[in-house]
């Protein structure tokens, strides 16, 4: 062998002797098969596949968040530079009236209330902010007696709260800060009907979920309160299937769409879900009307065919008493005849 390629080989022969000493230690690594080794479930095997996907797709994700961030971007510009568009949401803004009126959710109903209603005031209230923020007159909103389970929910699960714009989120009682004749306590329980709104009052609205499990909770606390109370006039304009008691988000936006339309059965109709078979009670009256005359007609039908039953049975008594009467009568000519 040549010195030139001498090199050569002591090079490939060095790399083939690696390669082998890598081999041996990647078998020695692996597990045999009855020393501890467990085979991959199902579930194991879809969690490698789904990982691997998820690792493939990467730059994919990567390049659309991109995407997503250039067309946000256009759309802005694009709004800024529509100054005469009806949608552009600061020209929207600037058109907005603020109401003097006060809406107060008044939570001190805490206590009351178990983690999942919690939960739907929550979500309720939320809603009631996100709507008045968007109002053409929005008004005073205020969050009382905040604190127990539901401070803690919004901390957790809706930190952004302590944001909030146009609000008023206070721990104290509503009574501390607001004066007593100013006060109107909204209930389904009360006797009296509103007939206006008064945007120099400031009306409460009862922040409690409870499946209707504290029935007059809210119309006894503002009675023992010596605070006015009253309902809206849902009975005036609607007729609904389900009972009356409202949920607070709807009616904190019945109230909104009042204040923009000043008509309330625009407000009762724009707002109530249809699950409620909400129907102007007009129609209600007229519909009650047929059905009363649908029921005299059908009960007429009825009695003419109990007085053919009647009949009917009057006949069959009839013929039963001439068939008993035929057998008596051949019993007794039977019994007659010499034995």
């Amino acid at each position: 062998m040549s010195s030139e390629t001498l090199p050569a080989f002591i090079e490939s022969s060095n790399v083939e002797r690696k390669q082998s000493i890598s081999e041996e230690q990647e078998k020695s690594q692996k597990p045999r098969l009855g020393e501890g080794f467990e085979p991959i479930s199902k579930r194991q095997m879809k969690k490698l596949i789904k990982q691997k996907q998820w690792e493939e797709q990467r730059e994919l994700r990567k390049q659309k968040r991109k995407e997503k961030r250039k067309r946000k971007q256009l759309e802005r510009q694009c709004q800024l530079e529509s100054n005469s568009d009806g949608n552009d949401r600061k020209r929207i803004r600037r058109d907005v009236v603020h109401s003097t009126l006060r809406l107060i959710i008044d939570c001190s109903f805490d206590s009351l209330m178990v983690l999942k209603d919690i939960k739907k005031l929550h979500k309720q209230i939320q809603r009631c902010y996100a709507e008045n923020r968007r109002a053409l007159h929005p008004v005073q909103f205020y969050l009382t007696s905040h604190g127990g389970q539901l401070k803690k929910n919004m901390d957790e699960n809706d930190k952004g709260w302590v944001n909030w714009k146009d609000i008023h989120i206070k721990p104290e009682h509503y009574s501390e800060f607001i004066k007593k004749e100013d006060l109107i306590y909204l209930t389904s329980d009360s006797p009296n009907v509103l007939k206006e709104l008064d945007e120099s009052k400031a009306y409460v609205i009862g922040g409690l979920v409870d499946h209707n499990h504290h029935k007059g909770l809210t119309y006894k606390q503002a009675s023992d309160h010596g605070i006015d109370h009253a309902q809206l006039p849902l009975g005036n304009f609607v007729k609904m299937n389900s009972r009356k008691v409202l949920a607070i988000n709807h009616v904190f936006e019945i109230i909104l769409e009042y204040l923009e339309t000043r008509d309330w059965q625009e407000a009762f109709f724009t707002i109530l879900p249809q699950r409620k078979g909400a129907v102007p009670t007009d129609k209600a009256c007229a519909s009650s009307s047929r059905d009363k005359n649908s029921a005299s007609v059908e009960g007429g039908l009825d009695s003419d065919s109990s007085d053919e039953e009647n009949s009917r049975n009057e006949l069959d008594s009839q013929y039963e008493e001439e068939k008993q009467d035929k057998e008596n009568s051949s019993e007794s000519t039977v019994n007659s005849i010499p034995q």
